[in-house]
């Protein structure tokens, strides 16, 4: 069972020390880089409660995670090499695939946030009419959109591509993340 915690309820510190993501490390699918040395984390019921959307991109934001754009999950496989992406679903549900074709499919719901490293493919199945995903990003980084295999200097720009000292809750990152 998931329990979701209500943010006014507790501090930051407290909220994220409650919640342990779910852990999926991908290894390359296809032209799908993925990241095997960096897992996927989602959090499962972070928040919940009327104004959902600007509490998760307020949860972000304060762990430096600046939110960039709310729309949904692209409805085809692709990834980024450029950034981190962390996407907090504040309204639905949405099937996606994550890995490349014949990966992954997990459900996401009002109140998670998935924390995709560079390289991870992503694409959505399925979603309600109301899904709402809010998609930031740590250290200034900006997104690319790629649909085929990486080439020599994708390989290399998410090979080089830091990662911030903190998750979107705050927790420390290096604790599921090694360079």
């Amino acid at each position: 069972m998931t329990r979701r915690l209500n943010l006014s309820l507790l501090s930051l510190p407290t909220l994220a020390l409650a919640i342990e993501p779910e852990i999926l490390l991908l290894a390359r699918n296809g032209w799908m880089p993925n990241n095997a040395r960096l897992p996927l984390l989602l959090y499962r019921g972070v928040l919940n409660g009327s104004g959902l959307t600007e509490k998760m991109e307020k949860l972000m934001a304060a762990h430096g995670w600046e939110p960039g754009w709310r729309n949904g999950v692209y409805p085809f496989h692709h990834y980024h090499s450029t950034a981190h992406e962390a996407l907090a679903c504040s309204r639905g549900e949405a099937r996606v695939i994550f890995g490349g074709e014949g990966g992954k499919e997990i459900a996401l719901r009002a109140g998670d946030i998935a924390l995709l490293p560079c390289g991870t493919g992503h694409c959505r199945a399925s979603a309600s009419s109301d899904f709402l995903v809010s998609g930031a990003y740590a250290l200034g980084q900006n997104w690319d959109l790629l649909r085929a295999a990486p080439d020599a200097e994708a390989q290399q720009r998410m090979k080089a591509l830091p990662f911030p000292q903190n998750d979107p809750l705050g927790k420390a990152l290096s604790k599921y993340w090694k360079d």
